[in-house]
């Protein structure tokens, strides 16, 4: 279903849209813009003042829920060991992407920032939106997660209004237009039809009702709730500012600048949201993740650990990497030691080194270092699109032009569309490409099958897209 139908709903909103965005009174005391959105260019010095001005005006629970959890990262928040299990096991269990400790390590900041924030607005039973950005594997989803345990942690004792967390994930519908129906759902616990969702809500939010909470909803993966119309996105940021909705509306997605890049300039200025960015971790920072998670465990030597975090954090600084990598360690080393009647040994760095080759070098990795020259130009473009568009799904048109631009700018041999085409096709055989089998003309709708930094990694080696990447 096209989200196009939802159009009235849209026009309705125009109106209360139009209104200059309502910012709660602690965001305008702690010198954010009028339209609550930090600037994302701000110098370090000045995110730095940013934050501590922000502290200034935070209540005294605020600060001390910060200092109590900043006390626990002190403290270690390594996962509880199972009884009898070995050191090995241990380390396998907690290092697991799965297995995510209660306080996140290496994002007291951004914790602090989002916490405050949310506390101010659920405890002024204000409304808001918040936006969150960063590239896979920064922690962003985990830390939110977090924030919402301690606020609902504060409303059990008291210190804040009840509300109710609505998550909705991208990532487990099958169109956009189903968080409407979702959204609903939580509320009332009725199903109905994603058009007739979009209408009550829209009726909802511009109702008054004084024994109403706060709704405090989660989008997560944006990027995959992008619309022709983008009318979703539009109307989730702008109910906010109904001025009886009390709704926190906070949306992750990969894209710094997603909301400019779909909506209007002057409508996403309008809507103001405060905005956060997850920067890619450090060596430093992935020392102390893997090192958190083995705290009491001895299964490797801290040499492996900084040669893996520093791998990692060459390539993408995506923290769940770090871990498979080390998990990967572990298995071998326990393997090897099976082999040698059981006697102990540390994951060193040799066996971190040979991990990070085996992992780099199954699957799509080594297809793509097997690729034609024409595949390779192909991928590269391909995420080029991807990265100009903001979003996972791009028209083939768009690729090509990307693909034909470097073929002239390298002196290569620049392929015809139709051959463009083929190579596409070619990709989406190994589903390196996926593609929409219902078109075959440039408008087709294409999208990475493998990761970023698979590509990244593949093509390192070669000097022709060294220059490539780099132009």
């Amino acid at each position: 279903m096209e989200d196009d139908d939802f159009a009235p709903v849209r026009g309705r909103a125009k109106a209360a849209a139009a209104a200059t965005p309502r910012t709660p009174a602690r965001g305008r005391r702690a010198g954010l813009s009028k339209s609550g959105a930090a600037t994302s260019t701000a110098t370090p010095t000045t995110t730095t003042r940013r934050r501590l001005r922000l502290q200034d005006v935070q209540p005294a629970a605020v600060s001390v829920t910060i200092a109590k959890r900043a006390a626990r990262v002190g403290n270690g928040s390594a996962l509880a060991a199972r009884d009898g299990a070995t050191a090995y096991e241990i380390a396998r269990e907690r290092l697991h992407v799965s297995a995510i400790p209660d306080t996140l390590p290496c994002r007291e900041e951004e914790f602090a920032e989002i916490y405050g924030q949310l506390y101010s607005t659920i405890e002024e039973r204000n409304s808001m939106c918040m936006y969150i950005s960063g590239v896979p594997g920064t922690g962003k989803t985990a830390t939110v997660h977090e924030v919402i345990r301690t606020l609902q942690e504060n409303a059990e004792e008291g210190e804040l209004p009840d509300f109710q967390f609505i998550e909705l994930n991208g990532m487990k519908m099958t169109e956009p237009a189903q968080t409407y129906t979702q959204l609903w759902q939580a509320i009332t616990g009725n199903k109905v039809t994603p058009k007739h969702a979009a209408q009550l809500l829209e009726k909802h939010f511009s109702t008054p009702s004084p024994r109403r909470h706060t709704y405090v909803v989660l989008m997560d993966e944006l990027d995959l709730l992008v619309t022709k119309s983008q009318s979703i996105m539009y109307n989730f940021f702008d109910w906010p500012h109904r001025p009886h909705a009390k709704l926190v509306v906070i949306a992750i997605a990969n894209t710094m600048d997603l909301p400019e890049r779909m909506l209007h300039h002057k409508v996403s200025s309008r809507l103001g949201l405060t905005r956060i960015n997850f920067q890619p971790y450090t060596h430093h920072q992935l020392i102390t993740i893997v090192q958190s998670r083995l705290e009491g465990c001895e299964a490797f030597d801290p040499d492996a650990v900084e040669l893996c975090a520093r791998k990692i954090s060459a390539v993408s600084g995506d923290a769940r990497r770090a871990l498979d990598v080390c998990r990967r360690a572990v298995e071998m080393v326990e393997r090897t030691r099976d082999s040698l009647d059981g006697k102990p040994s540390l994951v060193t760095m040799m066996v971190i080194d040979r991990a990070i080759k085996e992992m780099y070098a199954s699957g799509h990795i080594s297809f793509i270092q097997s690729a034609s020259l024409q595949q390779k130009i192909f991928l590269v473009a391909l995420r080029a699109a991807i990265r100009k568009a903001g979003i996972p799904e791009v028209a083939l048109g768009d690729v090509a032009f990307i693909h034909r631009q470097l073929c002239q700018l390298h002196e290569l041999t620049i392929p015809s569309y139709d051959q463009v085409s083929k190579v596409c096709a070619q990709l989406g055989a190994t589903r390196c490409v996926l593609a929409e089998s219902s078109m075959l003309d440039v408008h087709q709708q294409v999208r990475l099958g493998v990761a970023e930094d698979d590509i990244t990694v593949a093509l390192r080696p070669d000097p022709l897209f060294q220059r490539i990447v780099s132009s």
